[in-house]
């Protein structure tokens, strides 16, 4: 990636370049921003650069989440990584909670806060801040595929219409399991109920097609590992979604399609227990209350590993959309835990941020003590990870004061986006940049 400096470059030891190049990409902003760091300001021999990355100080155990990942470690007989500097941490902290770099004001206040708290104080600072629920908002829609245009073509108005309610959401810090209902089991207009476009946003609108990207996104699993039989019986609970036309431009109405006969469903779940659905009961209802149930390890485990995926880097099963019995986490009493925690606090995923934000793990520095694949696998260090597309952008423009052109094909007044927008806040992947097609935006087609 590239960084700019606040003022010229000037030469530097080859040391110091060499470390700093294995290493920059954990603190851009700081650099960028504070003139402490400026590389023109350091000394020539002497300077350290592992102390501006990290604290010389080996971490202890801080929460129940550290306990369960450094007795791992022992065992394992793998050294984590010292603590990260302050400069690494607020860095790295705004990046992953609001998808922009920290000022150079804030910086500097953080650096001169001798709160011993003070870490704590900031992440509660930026989970209620509106640019955490607008980058969650963007992850969520890549989930979700919130696109306009081809191939998905939920149209303007109901792409609009959803992200805002996906936004809205995660602003109230609506509880997990009922945004998850509300998605599956809505009915209605594509642009006055928003939720409907769930199922309109899945290019395969068969009930196989439907159920598996239910599975994908709430269960993280795929359904093409699952015997013939099981899939059959899954797909069941969405044979009576239905779509039709009304006089509206582009407007759908998405609904539950009621038997005329009074037939009696007689289905399997995919944990393998049976239910009865009798006629006047809509099959997805039935379906989202045996996911949700408390009692149901794949809805937790999907959502708390994802979560961790996003702050740590990698999930506790890897690939985040990949759980099956075969490919068993790393760490089954960490996965647990978060399961735990998460149906207690009443599915409130900023709970789960906040256990993970305020564990040492999550501020464990970049610089590894051990470069084998077990300390990777293991949360034995904090790993580099390149920027999202739309974060590089908005770092890009918010150093160098410069903005962003995007284009769409939607000719819609509402893609005239006024200067200085956040690419991590654009609604629809329709809207787009040469820039972040080059970089490897999500294009939310599947």
């Amino acid at each position: 990636m590239c960084i700019f400096f606040a003022k010229p470059l000037v030469r530097i030891p080859t040391t110091c370049l060499v470390a700093m190049a294995a290493h920059i990409m954990d603190i851009p902003g700081a650099l960028a921003q504070n003139s402490n760091c400026i590389p023109s300001q350091l000394p020539s021999q002497t300077f350290d650069v592992v102390s501006v990355f990290e604290i010389p100080q080996s971490p202890k155990p801080n929460t129940q989440i550290d306990k369960l990942v450094f007795t791992q470690l022992g065992e394992l007989g793998i050294t984590p990584a010292n603590l990260c500097s302050d400069a690494v941490f607020i860095r790295r902290v705004y990046i992953d909670l609001t998808g922009k770099l920290p000022s150079a004001a804030d910086v500097q206040a953080f650096l001169e806060d001798k709160n011993p708290a003070k870490r704590s104080v900031l992440i509660e600072k930026l989970l209620a801040t509106d640019e955490f629920a607008e980058f969650q908002a963007m992850k969520w829609s890549d989930l979700l595929r919130i696109k306009a245009e081809y191939p998905v073509n939920l149209w303007p108005n109901a792409a609009q219409a959803y992200y805002k309610w996906v936004l809205n959401s995660i602003k109230q810090n609506k509880p997990y399991d009922k945004f998850v209902r509300e998605l599956l089991t809505s009915s209605g207009s594509n642009f006055r109920v928003p939720p409907v476009n769930f199922y309109r946003a899945v290019q395969n609108r068969t009930p196989r097609g439907l159920a598996a990207a239910v599975a994908l996104t709430f269960m993280g699993t795929r359904l093409d590992k699952w015997p013939e039989e099981k899939i059959s019986a899954m797909a069941v609970f969405f044979s009576q979604v239905a779509y039709k036309s009304t006089g509206e431009w582009k407007e759908e109405i998405v609904y539950w399609n009621k038997p005329v006969t009074n037939q009696i469903l007689n289905c399997t779940l995919p944990d393998g227990s049976t239910v009865i659905i009798p006629p006047d009961r809509d099959p997805r209802e039935v379906f989202a209350d045996w996911l949700i149930s408390p009692t149901n390890q794949w809805f937790a485990r999907n959502i708390v590993n994802r979560i961790w995926a996003w702050l740590i880097g990698r999930g506790i099963v890897h690939e985040p959309d990949d759980i099956r019995p075969d490919n068993p986490p790393v760490n089954p009493p960490l996965l647990a835990y978060l399961e735990h925690e998460l149906v207690q606090s009443n599915y409130d995923l900023k709970h789960i941020y906040r256990l993970i934000l305020n564990s040492h793990v999550y501020h464990l520095s970049c610089i590894p003590h051990d470069l084998s694949p077990a300390a990777r696998e293991n949360f034995a260090f904090y790993p580099i990870r390149r920027l999202d597309a739309e974060v590089l952008i908005d770092a890009i423009n918010q150093i160098t004061g410069t903005s962003e052109k995007y284009i769409s094909p939607i000719p819609e007044p509402f893609t005239e986006l006024p200067e200085n927008f956040r690419a991590v806040a654009l609604p629809d992947a329709s809207i787009t940049s040469s820039f972040l097609e080059l970089f490897g935006r999500p294009p939310r087609d599947t």
